[in-house]
């Protein structure tokens, strides 16, 4: 049996796909040699060559039953907090790869961006027992 047939992808028992942008994610539920089911989570991204011909790139997570629970709870709490702190609105000009956020002027109450004396003799030694 040649190379290519020994590895055989396992068959999709339930996707579900997510177009965004440039992006697509692929949520697929597999079977295990045993015959239980886990899920693997691909992202699929869209690159153009300079010569007008395009390659997706992938990245996969396989996720098992006994990781669900927790998983989908750090990422509710996660995602929950990214809409607490920043809100649902997007601000799409910001996913471009050659964004620049715009320079502000910094106010007495801002701290500067940039720190202008940064050599050692200008930090304070701190103990974690003094905090």
């Amino acid at each position: 049996m040649s190379d290519e047939k020994k590895y055989v992808e396992q068959e999709e028992i339930f996707s579900q796909t997510m177009r965004a942008g440039r992006r697509t994610y692929f949520f697929d539920v597999r079977e295990t040699k045993a015959g239980d089911y886990y899920l693997t989570v691909t992202e699929s991204k869209k690159f153009t060559n300079d010569d007008g011909s395009f390659h997706f790139k992938k990245h996969k997570i396989y996720l098992y039953k006994e990781d669900f629970a927790e998983f989908t709870e750090r990422l509710g709490k996660a995602t929950d907090y990214v809409l607490a702190e920043k809100g649902d609105e997007v601000i799409s000009e910001r996913h471009q790869k050659d964004f620049v956020k715009p320079s502000t002027q910094n106010t007495d109450a801002e701290a500067p961006d940039v720190i202008e004396d940064a050599s050692p003799e200008n930090f304070t030694d701190v103990e974690f027992d003094d905090i």
